[in-house]
C-alpha cells in the first residue's frame, strides 16, 4: 500500500493512505438505531470493536472515506495493548510494530545517556512496555477485526450535519454522496477527534491550556541499525538549545521531533529545504534518507468540562487533548474505550441504570486529569519559561549522570501508564489487611497462568479470581480459580491472593474488590456498587 496524494476536505488537503467506496444512500430515509459512534479513527473502530462483540449493533459514521496517512499517533503502551488484546487484535499490532522498553536521555554533545529508564519494570507479562506503529497501520488492524462483526456497519462518507439531542436519544442529519437521511439514536457517541463535529453541534468546547512552543515532527525512511528504544537530547549540538526525540517505527521510518520554539513560520518550517538540514546535522553527511512526513504541532492540554452529557458522550480527543510528549493521546482514548464499553453493554442489556455512566464521566475525567497533568509538567520541563526554571533543568541534567534523586526529576515526556481510580464510587473498599497486591480501582496486573496469561483468561467480564473454592459467585460473574492451572505462582505472588481468597475484577480488568475471606452476600454487595446498583437505587 502507498501513500497517495491528498484529498481535500475544507481547506484541509490530507495525505490517503487507504480508500474506501462511499457507503450508500440507507433504503430508509429515517433510521432507527441503539449506538451510533461519530469517528472511524482508532478510538471509534476500537469502541464499536467492544461493543460489537458484546453483541450489539453499531453504526460508525465516517466523513471521510479514506484512512489518512500522515503523521499521528505511533506509540502504543502496555495497558492499549492489554485493551486491544481483549478487542482481539492485541497480538497483530505487536506483530507488526517496533517494540521497545528502554527510552534514553542525552544532555549537550555527551555520548553516553544521563539516564534510561524501563518501561515494563514488572517482567513475564504478555504484552511489551510499548510498540510503536504508524496509526493507519493500527486502523488497518481494527478495520481486520470489524469484518468478523457484521452488526457493526462502518459509512464511508457520511457526515453528520445536525444533531438535536435529548434526554433519552439523539436525532442526526446525514449527508452522503447519494444525499442525505436521519438516524434517531439511543446513544450518540462522539469518537470524531480534536475538531469533533459533535462537540461543535453541541455548542461544548474545552478548557485548559495552549502552550507558546512548536515542535516538527519529520518522518523520514532510512536504514539505520540503531536500537529499537526511545531517544531523546535537551540541547543538542545538532539543535542548541531545544530539544530532539527519536522514535523506530516499522518499514524503516523513524520518526524525529525538533523543538522549534514559538515564533515561528509553520509553512516555512515543513519546506524540504528547511527540514532536510535539521535532519541532516542529527544524522550525518553519511546517512541516506528520504521524507516521509513533515508536520508542525502546538502543545495544548485541554479537555471539556464533562465527557457525559444525557445521551451524548464524549471520547478520546473529542474529550481532551495532550501535548504528544509522552505517548498519552490515543493511550488516553484506548482507556476511554476500555471504561465506557462495559457500562454501556450493561445499560443496553438492561442489566444497569444509565446512571453507571456518570461514573465514566468521573473515572475518565480521572484518567484525562493525570495525562493533563503529566502532560503539562514535562511541557514545563522541555520548554522553560525563564532563566530560573532553565537553570534548574539543566542541573537537574547534569547531576542526573551519577545521583539517583535527580533523575527522578528529568522529564522528557512521562511515559503513558494505566491510571487507578481509587476513589471510584464502583470500588468496595478493603475489609481486611492486605501488605500488598492490586487494590481496588487499579487494573490488574498480568502473569503467566497455565499455557497462557492471566489477563486471557479475564477476558471482558466480571471474573471474580479465586485462589481455591469460594462460595457461590453472583449469576453474571464467572469464577477463575488459579489453583486450576499450573505455573500460577506469579499470580498468586502479584495479587497476594492467600488460599480461600478472591478478587472482584470488572470486564475492563480493573479490580473492584477483593476479600481474604470471601462470603456470598459481601461479593454480592461488591457486584451490585461495581454496577451501579447501590448508586442507581
Amino acid at each position: 500500500m502507498t501513500v497517495e496524494q491528498g484529498k481535500t476536505a475544507g481547506r484541509e488537503t490530507i495525505p490517503v493512505w487507504r480508500t474506501f467506496e462511499p457507503s450508500p444512500l440507507p433504503k430508509d430515509a429515517a433510521e432507527h438505531a441503539k449506538v451510533v459512534i461519530v469517528g472511524t479513527g482508532p478510538v471509534g473502530l476500537a469502541l464499536a470493536i467492544d461493543l460489537g462483540q458484546c453483541g450489539h449493533e453499531v453504526i460508525v459514521l465516517g466523513r471521510f472515506d479514506f484512512v489518512p496517512a500522515g503523521s499521528k499517533a505511533i506509540c502504543f503502551s502496555k495497558r492499549s495493548l492489554d485493551i486491544l488484546d481483549r478487542l482481539g487484535c492485541g497480538e497483530q499490532a505487536v506483530e507488526k510494530g517496533v517494540s521497545w522498553n528502554v527510552g534514553k536521555v542525552f544532555w549537550k554533545d555527551r555520548n553516553d545517556p544521563v539516564y534510561q529508564f524501563d518501561l515494563l519494570p514488572v517482567k513475564n507479562q504478555k504484552m511489551p512496555g510499548f510498540i510503536n506503529l504508524q496509526q493507519y497501520y493500527m486502523e488497518d488492524i481494527l478495520l481486520d477485526r470489524l469484518e468478523s462483526l457484521p452488526n457493526v456497519d462502518i459509512r464511508w462518507g457520511h457526515d453528520l450535519t445536525e444533531l438535536e439531542a435529548t434526554s433519552d436519544g439523539a436525532t442526526l442529519s446525514i449527508e452522503c454522496a447519494q444525499g442525505s437521511y436521519c438516524i434517531e439514536t439511543e446513544w450518540l457517541i462522539a469518537c470524531d477527534g480534536s475538531k469533533s463535529t459533535v462537540r461543535d453541534l453541541k455548542g461544548l468546547d474545552f478548557e485548559g491550556r495552549i502552550f507558546e512552543d512548536n515542535f516538527l515532527i519529520a518522518d523520514v525512511k532510512m536504514k539505520e541499525d540503531r536500537p529499537s528504544e526511545r531517544w531523546f537530547w535537551f540541547d543538542p549540538p545538532f539543535n542548541p538549545g531545544q530539544s530532539v526525540l527519536l522514535h523506530k517505527q516499522p518499514d524503516d521510518v523513524w520518526r524525529i521531533d525538533f523543538q522549534l520554539g514559538w515564533n515561528i513560520d509553520r509553512e516555512a518550517c515543513i519546506k524540504p529545504e528547511n527540514v532536510n538540514p535539521l535532519v541532516r546535522a542529527m544524522l550525518g553527511d553519511d546517512v541516506e534518507f528520504e521524507q516521509e512526513w513533515y508536520s508542525v504541532y502546538t502543545f495544548q492540554c485541554r479537555r471539556m468540562e464533562r465527557f457525559v452529557h444525557d445521551r451524548v458522550l464524549f471520547a478520546g480527543d473529542s474529550a481532551h487533548l495532550v501535548s504528544p510528549f509522552g505517548a498519552r493521546g490515543c493511550n488516553g482514548g484506548f482507556a476511554d474505550v476500555d471504561n465506557l464499553s462495559w457500562k454501556l453493554d450493561l445499560v443496553l442489556r438492561g442489566k444497569a441504570s444509565p446512571n453507571l455512566l456518570e461514573s465514566y464521566n468521573e473515572e475518565a475525567i480521572v484518567t484525562a486529569d493525570e495525562n493533563i497533568l503529566n502532560s503539562t509538567r514535562s511541557t514545563d520541563f522541555l520548554t522553560p519559561k525563564s532563566d530560573i526554571s532553565r537553570a534548574f533543568r539543566d542541573a537537574v541534567l547534569d547531576l542526573a549522570d551519577k545521583y539517583p534523586f535527580a533523575r527522578t526529576l528529568v522529564n522528557s515526556g512521562r511515559l503513558s501508564t494505566a491510571v487507578s481510580y481509587p476513589a471510584s464510587p464502583l470500588n468496595t473498599a478493603d475489609a481486611e489487611n492486605w501488605g500488598g497486591g492490586v487494590a481496588p480501582g487499579s487494573p490488574s496486573l498480568d502473569a503467566p497462568l497455565g499455557d497462557g496469561w492471566l489477563l486471557e483468561q479475564l477476558g471482558g467480564r466480571f471474573v471474580l479470581l479465586t485462589n481455591g473454592s469460594v462460595e457461590n459467585a453472583p449469576d453474571g460473574v464467572e469464577v477463575v480459580d488459579v489453583t486450576q492451572f499450573a505455573s500460577n505462582e506469579l499470580v498468586l505472588e502479584r495479587f497476594d491472593l492467600p488460599a480461600g481468597g478472591a478478587y472482584l475484577i470488572r470486564p475492563d480488568q480493573y479490580v473492584a474488590a477483593r476479600f481474604r475471606q470471601p462470603t456470598t452476600a459481601a461479593i454480592a454487595d461488591a457486584y451490585a456498587k461495581a454496577t451501579g446498583g447501590k448508586l442507581c437505587n
